[in-house]
């Protein structure tokens, strides 16, 4: 008789396993595989930003190691696929890039020297627990003597031939850099969130505009020196400005990335698409059109910085809408931040873990929801359908080794039961008010 570990988090007490007979009698929810199987899952991961590792140098060592192991070990969280900034991003200690040499277009001082201080450290730290992560990178900003106007917040890409030439050298450069340091950049994505014109580092761009970077550029010149770096089409928000409210999905869309993916001689260079924030209501129709092209989920929504139950609940909503519509992973924003995670430019926004006032260590809700998913979901997992009245608040996995993982919400104030059939068997149980849960048969 095969038996099922029942893995709990509550609002009010942290992780709490069971173990689950088989059993005759079935509950009034119901869940059951539905016979399909979707996309195999890549992994689960963070961004390292500097504020973070910065927070992790405040404290002593040992809860540092600790931190690190929690969210990196394969027995704890397991993050294995992470993001990394090139230059600064909204969580850089101050803004910069990595060359600010007005008009070298050859790129001869293209520097990661900024980055051995924190991005770097950060990384190799990680992998001390997990062994070489698969990572994906995108600035935020170009230098700013590439834009107009020149400053790091606003502003779009200067669009000139030997402008063009020397960015698509920047990325090639990073990559280089980057190896020398014994780090592999998997995946470049050619701009965080091409949509917004925001105070902190960004740069707009069109559909356009990013497709003929891709095949003129960018592209190019990676195949040209046999980089095994892939390019990736992100990574993409949503154009609220552009189109109005009523339109915004469509605009997304149809303006970005089916205006790149139709084009054939861009489309062969692009390894896959990331969404984020507004991004993901423009899912279904990439996945759709293009079901061939990767896609997953590249920053998670940021909160306010209250660390709240609730919000870990919405959270969990945004993990169902992201996997239901085709993502083979899921990254999360900030890993660690000082408390109340403010930016450098006033944003307070959430993390997994908080290193409080007084130099200690506080786990958030969002880290044990993480952890539901990237501890017991295996790399090159199987999402598998689901039937049933609480499918709504569930998804389904089979592990590489044959296990099967539900994992589960209980977003109401009542205690909720629930009978999950899987091969033949039922597994009866109950999950409590307002609660994360793991079911592993």
């Amino acid at each position: 008789m095969r038996k099922a570990t029942l893995i709990s988090t509550t609002r009010t007490d942290s992780l709490v396993s069971s173990t689950i007979d088989i059993s005759k009698d079935k509950s009034y929810h119901t869940l059951e595989l539905n016979g399909e199987s979707y996309q195999t899952i890549d992994g689960f991961g963070g961004c390292f930003n500097e504020l973070g590792y910065i927070a992790l140098k405040k404290i002593p060592n040992d809860k540092k190691e600790e931190v690190l192991r929690n969210l990196f070990d394969p027995e704890e969280c397991n993050f294995t696929y992470c993001r990394l900034p090139i230059g600064a991003n909204d969580y850089a200690e101050s803004w910069y890039s990595l060359n600010e040499t007005k008009g070298d277009y050859e790129m001869k001082n293209f520097s990661i020297e900024r980055d051995k201080e924190c991005l770097i450290p950060y990384i190799k730290e990680a992998e001390k627990y997990s062994g070489e992560l698969n990572l994906f990178a995108s600035p935020w900003s170009p230098p700013t003597w590439m834009k107009f106007p020149e400053v790091y917040n606003f502003g779009t890409l200067i669009w000139e031939e030997k402008n063009l030439k020397a960015y698509a050298l920047y990325f090639k450069k990073f990559i280089e850099e980057y190896q020398k340091e014994g780090i592999k950049i998997n995946q470049v994505h050619i701009q965080n969130e091409p949509i917004a014109d925001q105070k902190f580092p960004s740069c707009v761009w069109s559909g356009k505009q990013l497709r003929d970077f891709i095949k003129e550029y960018i592209g190019p010149l990676f195949e040209e020196n046999k980089l095994d770096t892939e390019i990736w089409l992100g990574t993409l928000n949503s154009p609220y400005d552009d189109y109005g409210d009523e339109n915004w999905q469509f605009g997304q869309y149809n303006n970005f990335a089916n205006t790149v993916l139709s084009d054939k001689d861009a489309k062969r260079y692009i390894k896959g698409v990331g969404y984020q924030w507004g991004g993901k209501h423009a899912l279904l129709q990439t996945r759709i059109a293009y079901p061939e092209m990767k896609l997953i989920q590249t920053e998670n929504e940021c909160g306010e910085g209250k660390n709240s139950w609730e919000y870990a609940e919405y959270v969990f909503n945004l993990m169902w809408t992201y996997f239901i519509n085709g993502v083979s992973a899921y990254t999360y924003w900030n890993m660690v931040l000082e408390e109340e995670g403010i930016s450098t430019w006033g944003w307070k926004q959430n993390s997994l873990i908080t290193v409080t006032k007084d130099n200690d260590v506080k786990y958030n809700p969002e880290y044990y929801l993480m952890r539901h998913f990237s501890k017991y979901i295996k790399q090159g997992a199987t999402m598998k359908g689901l039937k049933g009245d609480f499918a709504g608040n569930a998804l389904a996995f089979e592990n590489p080794d044959g296990s099967v993982v539900l994992e589960l919400l209980n977003p109401f104030d009542e205690l909720q039961e629930v009978t999950f059939s899987v091969n033949g068997e039922d597994y009866s149980f109950n999950i409590q008010p307002h609660s994360f849960n793991t079911l592993v048969v």
